[in-house]
């Protein structure tokens, strides 16, 4: 596994090409992709970039909305071939979205299976390029309080639909933050192997606030506060021989209020501080 950047987690808006040799700069082994930059300037434009600085590109955001009206969904699904042939050429085959923890409309079963079926959708064109999807289950009860109908908020349970769509290609975004706020624990990772995992992001809770009263957007930076024993889901993922990108997500107010070079070396610094051995 190696150490990834995303500026968009720790408020900090850069360019691409900004964002490669602010990557570089501060040590980061690998650079969330933008899919923008690549259909503009093309995979052999990202590719030399981060070989000349020895960064991996570090996933991208699937471009598709699962839970869209059907002529949108439709649409958005006729785009991605393209999309992902062109992250795969750039060297990308990490793809990954998130899936709401509840429904107004829909009780869980109708939401398993209509969520199984559009997924099976997009993974069978990301498949022809090789690239695997990364699910990322929501875990705080404040946003589950938010709907009639509860949906996927543990890792087993999303487990549970990605293999429901039979394509072998769907794993997960396992998000250290929502790991915890789903109530399981972070040597739950010694469940899965490299396979399961597509993305990782790491993050901390803040003290003094109950399981049932954490607020997704209110985090800190891995570390921070020992909340959460980041170290030791760090410690399962190596065990288990994930090879994939990490990627501090704390959404911090905190952070986003530094200035731009003191938030990217703040997150690197943190990053370092629970990395294992």
């Amino acid at each position: 596994m190696y150490k990834a950047f995303e500026g968009g987690a720790i408020g900090v808006s850069v360019s691409y090409d900004e964002a490669v040799e602010l990557a570089a700069h501060y040590g980061f082994e690998g650079l969330y992709l933008n899919v923008g930059y690549l259909t503009e300037n093309g995979p052999e434009t990202v590719v030399q970039m981060l070989y000349e600085r020895g960064l991996q590109s570090a996933g991208w955001g699937l471009p598709v909305s699962l839970m869209a009206p059907a002529a949108d969904f439709k649409a958005q699904l006729a785009k991605l071939p393209e999309i992902a042939d062109r992250c795969a050429r750039a060297g990308d085959q990490r793809c990954s979205t998130w899936i709401l923890s509840g429904s107004n409309d829909m009780q869980y079963d109708e939401m398993f299976d209509f969520l199984s079926g559009r997924i099976a959708q997009v993974a069978r064109i990301l498949k022809e390029s090789d690239v695997r999807l990364g699910l990322e289950f929501l875990g705080p009860k404040t946003i589950r309080d938010k709907f009639r109908h509860a949906f996927i908020y543990t890792m087993d349970g999303m487990l549970e639909l990605c293999e429901a769509v039979g394509t072998g290609n769907v794993g997960l975004l396992l998000d250290a933050w929502h790991l915890y706020t789903g109530g399981g624990g972070m040597e739950d990772v010694l469940k899965l192997t490299d396979h399961n995992v597509v993305n990782v992001h790491i993050n901390d809770a803040p003290a003094g606030v109950p399981l049932e009263k954490q607020v997704d957007n209110v985090r800190c930076l891995p570390g921070e506060t020992g909340v959460m024993d980041v170290r030791r889901f760090l410690e399962c993922l190596q065990q288990i021989g994930y090879t994939g990108p990490v990627m501090a997500e704390p959404f911090s107010e905190r952070v986003r209020k530094m200035k731009r070079e003191d938030a990217i070396r703040a997150t690197k610094d943190a990053i370092d501080s629970v990395w294992p051995a």
